[in-house]
């Protein structure tokens, strides 16, 4: 079984996404506690902050995202960002990289790391 690559910027953009149903969730928990005023405030806060945090990870994210390399993938001739050295493309997840040392080498995120030396 093959390991499955993913795009960095896919990856935050979904934890951001993520964000956003989980404060939505935790609001609509916190109609259940009508009863108790303090309750449902402290979720419908909670809930309101997940979404508000959501929005500054999409704001990072594109921020991110304009600093980005442009790359054309060599397997699905798309167009995709990489972040850092090493990268998966965006639309097949075929692993890429920016940095010509490390053309043919294994594929690994943690030639993304300041302490990697390869």
């Amino acid at each position: 079984m093959a390991i499955k690559y993913s795009n960095k910027i896919n990856k935050i953009r979904t934890f951001a996404l993520s964000l956003v149903f989980i404060g939505i969730l935790i609001m609509y928990i916190g109609i259940f506690f009508k009863g108790n005023a303090i309750i449902m405030t402290i979720a419908m806060l909670i809930g309101f902050l997940a979404v508000i945090s959501s929005t500054v990870v999409y704001f990072f994210i594109g921020m991110l995202s304009k600093r980005a390399v442009p790359v054309q993938c060599p397997n699905c001739e798309g167009r995709t960002k990489v972040l850092g050295r090493v990268d998966a493309c965006m639309h097949c997840n075929q692993p890429l990289t920016v940095d010509k040392t490390l053309e043919g080498l294994d594929f690994d995120e943690n030639y993304n790391r300041k302490s990697s030396k390869s």
